[in-house]
């Protein structure tokens, strides 16, 4: 089984100095700075973003712009569960293949992304994908 220690520092008030298992920093504070709602889908699509984009670059499709955004839905009051994340991915490029880039997708969201395989029981995760060709 894999172990990773990730770490969070209280700096003042409401923010804290958050690092990864590599020590690389990320700053959590309110009310101006991301909130530790916002780090689960930023997770979920950061996660999701880098495994789909090693996968269509084995693919050889020649993408020059992806974007991947996220909107939740959580409960109005405490503990504002998450009830619902929409994704969706946009990918810019040239003679992008729309079938290969929805296998991407599915593989990743099947097979690759551990925090979708984490969150997939616990939350709907819908999503979508545009591709623009220039």
């Amino acid at each position: 089984m894999l172990t990773e220690t990730v770490r969070a520092d209280w700096i003042h008030g409401q923010a804290f100095l958050l690092s990864d298992h590599h020590g690389f920093p990320i700053v959590m504070t309110q009310p101006n700075g991301v909130s530790g709602a916002d780090l689960l889908p930023l997770s979920l699509i950061g996660c999701a973003a880098s495994s789909i984009l090693a996968i269509v670059q084995k693919q050889r499709q020649r993408v020059t712009g992806f974007q991947v955004t996220a909107d939740s839905e959580r409960d109005p009051a405490p503990p504002w569960r998450f009830r619902r994340i929409r994704i969706r991915y946009r990918f810019t490029g040239h003679d992008l293949d729309s079938e290969r880039i929805g296998r991407a997708i599915e593989l990743t969201e099947s097979k690759y992304c551990g925090v979708y395989a984490t969150l997939r029981d616990a939350v709907e995760i819908v999503s979508a994908f545009e591709v623009v060709n220039e």
